[in-house]
């Protein structure tokens, strides 16, 4: 586990990461620039139009980054162009979130089993077979679910604040949600909403942040904007209690991850309030070989370290998927 400063090998990467873009816009070839166009689509699966981002080559190893709460991909707006050089990258929108459709609750069931499906289905539309998973927050639970379904096209798991284990829920932020999975009124459900309201989000944030300065208030801005839509807030209460069915399938995630070994970088942020760190150490018992770097930030750790996570990510693909793609 790496709490310290970066080792050389990862500071030449670090290097690599910050002056990239810079040096391929000034002078790169075309095909180096093309990679690092980001290019912004939308596929229809079951009915719901389903945006997404892609860069890098195509023929290149895939990353299919999956976001958190209450954010989309835009949250990975500053990693992309670190990797999208060498790197095949995806990041799609669930239904309910970004730019994707937001089809209203009686059209369509808002549950993680659900959104699971519709990525699973979406991953086949965009003719991804095999992808190394980044999964965050709301991106693990969904992730896990296509893992143990298709471990075969599952080359590398890269998790930032993601949970599978009990003890990442053993924290004062969860104890409102779960006597809202236990009895689902609306009272109960009620006291969820202040996450909902821009003062929430910001908060996710900007707590544990080493300097607010360091973090673009546009990120929660953009957020927020998407959770004011008309029906959008319900929709999260809906999520909120669609989580209570993630920690039961927690063993059979561990399970998964015993059998099958898949290489995993976790970088995670362990100043998070929803997240903590206690989240991240369970996971060397079922992958010993994990690699855990503790940063010294908040829940959206790409917001004040995506140099760093995007240094990691090069050097850690760099050597478990030479041959994947």
């Amino acid at each position: 586990m790496h709490t310290s400063p970066l080792p050389l090998r990862l500071a030449a990467s670090l290097f690599f990461a910050l002056s990239l873009h810079a040096a391929h816009v000034q002078a790169a070839p075309a095909a180096a620039k093309e990679a690092l166009t980001v290019n912004y689509r939308t596929v229809t699966i079951d009915g719901v139009k389903v945006f997404y981002r892609e860069a890098g080559p195509k023929d290149a190893p895939t990353l299919l980054l999956l976001h958190g709460f209450p954010t989309s991909s835009q949250m990975f707006r500053n990693l992309i162009p670190l990797l999208a050089d060498k790197y095949h990258i995806i990041a799609p929108d669930y239904p309910g979130y970004g730019q994707s459709d937001m089809p209203p609750m009686d059209k369509f069931t808002y549950s993680f089993d659900n959104l699971a499906n519709v990525i699973d289905k979406f991953t086949t539309a965009v003719g991804i077979s095999r992808y190394a998973l980044y999964v965050q927050d709301y991106g693990a639970p969904i992730g896990y679910r296509l893992a143990v379904a298709h471990p075969e096209r599952v080359t590398a798991i890269v998790v930032q604040n993601g949970n599978a284990y009990n003890e990442g829920l053993d924290n004062e932020f969860w104890a409102p949600v779960k006597v809202y999975w236990k009895d689902k009124t609306p009272a109960n459900g009620d006291k969820l909403r202040p996450l909902l309201e821009l003062e929430g989000t910001k908060w996710q944030y900007v707590e544990g942040v080493r300097d607010v300065q360091h973090i673009s208030p546009d990120a929660w801005t953009v957020d927020q904007s998407y959770l004011d839509r008309p029906g959008n807030k319900d929709i999260q209460i809906e999520m909120f209690h669609s989580y209570g069915t993630n920690p039961g399938r927690y063993p059979a995630w561990q399970a998964y991850f015993r059998k099958h070994q898949p290489p995993m970088l976790i970088v995670w942020g362990k100043n998070d309030k929803i997240f903590p760190a206690a989240g991240a150490h369970p996971y060397l018992k079922d992958l010993p070989k994990a690699e855990l770097h503790l940063l010294d930030t908040g829940h959206f750790a790409l917001e004040e370290d995506s140099a760093v996570i995007g240094a990691y990510m090069r050097d850690f693909l760099g050597r478990t998927l030479k041959t994947a793609k």
